[in-house]
């Protein structure tokens, strides 16, 4: 069995956490980016299937290292700012699965496409925060999704028929939050 933090509702600190992707580019290189501006609540139930997480991603600040390529993912193409310029997630169940690992089933919205996804997550533990009386918790979560589940299409290929970028994007959440005494 898993051991949450307290319970209670704990917000994410963006200056501490990561929200990160990869991808494949051609058939060797993973290119990784991250998103800089984001905001989230994981609200500690009783239970661990009373807990909640909730979180939304700026499209904006979506960032790979090259200033053409963000411009590329901001397009039409990809996230589609113009129209969408957020990226949400709302979990939906969350599970215990043993040894502080947990499933946590969440609707992920891309360009205001919305499928549950199901993500991997390992519960690293809590303790005494920065801020008197504060406490901190920790959690890395994992999910693979298809791009084009999300209405992400772009289908640019080489004369070999290799895919530029590949279909498959992996999710990597590393995630600091605290709740004030």
């Amino acid at each position: 069995m898993s051991n949450l933090p307290a319970p209670g509702v704990y917000t994410v600190d963006p200056v501490h956490s990561t929200i990160g992707f990869s991808a494949r580019h051609l058939v060797a290189a993973k290119v990784r980016g991250h998103f800089t501006e984001f905001v989230g609540t994981i609200t500690i139930g009783d239970s661990v299937a009373t807990t909640k997480v909730e979180a939304t991603v700026q499209a904006d600040s979506i960032t790979t290292n090259n200033e053409m390529r963000d411009g590329h993912l901001k397009s039409a193409d990809f996230i589609d700012l113009v129209n969408h310029p957020t990226l949400t997630l709302t979990s939906t169940s969350i599970t215990d699965k043993g040894h502080d690992k947990l499933e946590m089933v969440a609707d992920l919205t891309i360009r205001g496409v919305t499928k549950s996804v199901t993500f991997d997550v390992e519960y690293l533990g809590s303790g005494a925060g920065m801020a008197p009386g504060s406490t901190v918790a920790g959690f890395e979560a994992t999910a693979e999704i298809d791009r084009r589940d999300f209405g992400v299409s772009f289908e640019g290929m080489l004369d070999n028929g290799v895919l530029v970028v590949s279909n498959k994007i992996t999710l990597e959440l590393a995630i600091e939050a605290s709740k004030q005494a």
